[in-house]
């Protein structure tokens, strides 16, 4: 152990012991030189149990804090190796863990819960969109340190894990913490993935909000108002899915599931909706069971159709509504009668497309988002049983509508939201019927939405992810020479002429914004590239697309201008390229 007093490296003079664990000590220093306090984390290198693994993952740690860069993760200063032991020096945070919250006052406040949930989702989408992505694989109250301000840190990096997704069975090595760790993160289970990381988000958001440690008897967690009734239903449903045993159920990325703790609210009203209906079909089928019971044979086929007949009337009703409320409340009862029928939905997309409701004071990109998904989040699950090609079509229609409409301001939460309806589209085949460019295409977005979740208008933000090598600018440009080549095939998934314009528009908007980042890609390439598009944009067919051919064009001329203005600006400097 370091001696308190004791100069480290000549600089770091140790203030105190600050935690302990396992595998290492934790002491605060400070460089008097400069004034500064720090970190030092000592971790021996004598008389450890199972000493590879704990140095592989104090490598493992130091490598990944040295080369991440984000606002709730601290970073790694120097690493000192030395005979008996290593010595990292990290900032210090201030502050006390959530293990320790817990311990001296139970459960924590729900608001507060949802918050810490946000950050966390934030920090860990960070990690998953690294290259390769990287599993944290620890993710525990004990590990999440609380500051003065509110914000969190998310500490110890011991066990996070490069992922490779080459096929690998299951992991080598069972690592984690019981009770928070993944069924998967126990051996012959399967790979460690970023949903495994969500598991142990769901089973830290339990313990803070019911104050029941899911590591301690009996081992299970229950829905959280079998706690405490007064606690949210929605996040209730959050927490149950985050933590379903099958990876499959759960939340696919951190971004679905903040966007889910954004809306729990919502989830809260369709849940009391939900249970008011059952409770009424249920006291309704009692009341009739017996009368039904004679005449159910007669019945039935009148009874279906009837519902078709009140479904089409409902569905023409919506077709020409020019009131958006009129229209919400039409094609909801149609759904509501059948759920499978993709037409309705088709409808829906058109419908916003369109844009022509009379009365739709509220036209943000975001309002129409949540107008969409709040019609369809309840019934969707109904088409994919009944029809999963069609609704993997609908997916992708909507990811790339949320994709192609939001703004540049935007453009971040345009980019999470279309990316987690692009990620529910799979690969389906199934009697000569398959999605194979519906599921390409989609791919080829989500890598461009990377771009604008894990990046900033900001050019310095962009700068510094940059130099972190965060963006695979080369693998962004070969996605947009592809979706230009998609979308512009006659048998085109973006079947619709104003989804093409669309997505014309957005390809240059990328080129425009992050131009300066695509350096290594000639001018002559991306010129070819712009003309390219421009001549896609005059061959596609479509009436009252002027104003958006009339943008797509100004977009060319502004990515040409840009174009020409690099250029000039390099024969100024001497020719030489700007790798910087």
């Amino acid at each position: 152990m370091l001696e308190i007093g004791s100069v480290i490296d000549g600089k770091y003079k140790i203030l105190n012991q600050i935690g302990k664990g396992g595998m290492s000590v934790v002491y605060l220093a400070i460089n008097e030189a400069a004034q500064k306090t720090w970190a030092i984390k000592e971790v021996r290198k004598d008389g450890v149990q199972d000493s590879q693994v704990v140095m592989q993952g104090l490598i493992a740690e130091t490598d990944m804090l040295k080369r991440l860069h984000h606002p709730n993760l601290p970073s790694i200063i120097d690493v000192i190796d030395r005979e008996n032991d290593f010595l990292i020096v990290m900032d210090y945070i201030e502050g006390k863990s959530l293990a320790k919250n817990l311990s001296e006052s139970g459960a924590q406040p729900q608001e507060y819960v949802i918050e810490w949930g946000k950050q966390l989702c934030d920090v860990l989408g960070y990690l998953h969109s690294r290259k390769p992505p990287i599993i944290y694989r620890d993710m525990k109250p004990a590990n999440v340190m609380l500051k003065p301000d509110g914000n969190i840190t998310l500490i110890d990096f011991g066990t996070a894990r490069e992922f490779k997704n080459k096929g690998q069975v299951e992991d080598t090595y069972v690592l984690g913490t019981q009770g928070y760790a993944a069924p998967e993160q126990f051996g012959g289970q399967g790979e460690t993935t970023p949903r495994t990381d969500i598991y142990g988000l769901g089973a830290t958001l339990y313990h803070l909000v019911t104050g029941h440690n899911p590591a301690k008897p009996p081992y299970e967690m229950y829905p959280i108002r079998q706690w405490n009734q007064n606690l949210s239903e929605g996040l209730e449903q959050i927490i149950l899915k985050c933590t379903k045993r099958n990876p499959d159920d759960r939340y696919q990325s951190c971004s679905e599931l903040l966007y889910a703790l954004e809306h729990y609210d919502e989830i809260d009203r369709t849940f009391k909706r939900s249970q008011r209906l059952i409770f009424s079909a249920f006291a309704l089928t009692v009341g009739l069971s017996a009368a039904m019971f004679v005449t159910a044979g007669v019945m039935h086929n009148k009874e279906l159709g009837y519902q078709n007949q009140n479904y089409e009337s409902y569905y023409e009703k919506a077709n020409e509504d020019t009131n958006k409320d009129e229209f919400v409340e039409d094609i909801q009862n149609a759904l509501n009668i059948d759920a499978t029928k993709y037409q309705s939905y088709r409808l829906i997309l058109s419908k916003f497309y369109a844009n022509n409701f009379e009365n739709d004071d509220d036209n943000t990109e975001f309002a129409k988002y949540n107008d969409i998904k709040n019609i369809v989040e309840d019934k969707k699950s109904d088409l994919k049983t009944a029809d999963p090609y069609n609704y993997y079509e609908f997916c992708y229609n909507f990811g790339t509508y949320i994709w192609t409409s939001f703004s540049t301001k935007n453009s971040k939460n345009g980019a999470a939201y279309a990316k987690t309806w692009l990620s529910y589209v799979e690969k389906y085949n199934k009697n000569g019927k398959n999605n194979n460019a519906t599921y390409e295409n989609a791919q080829l977005i989500i890598g461009i939405c990377d771009l604008d979740i894990n990046s900033d208008n900001n050019k310095d933000a962009r700068s510094q992810l940059n130099s972190n090598e965060s963006v695979d600018y080369q693998q962004i440009w070969q996605n947009l020479k592809e979706l230009n080549k998609a979308a512009s095939d006659k048998e085109s998934k973006f079947s619709a002429p104003i989804a093409k314009v669309m997505c014309y528009q957005k390809m240059l908007s990328v080129i425009l914004n992050h131009y300066e980042d695509f350096n290594m890609i000639d001018n002559d390439e991306i010129e070819k590239f712009v003309d390219s598009v421009a001549d896609n944009i005059k061959d596609v067919d479509g009436e009252g697309l002027g104003d958006e051919v009339k943008n797509a064009d100004s977009m060319v001329d502004l990515v040409k201008e840009k174009i020409k203005s690099v250029e000039n600006s390099r024969k100024d400097t001497g020719g030489a390229k700007d790798d910087e």
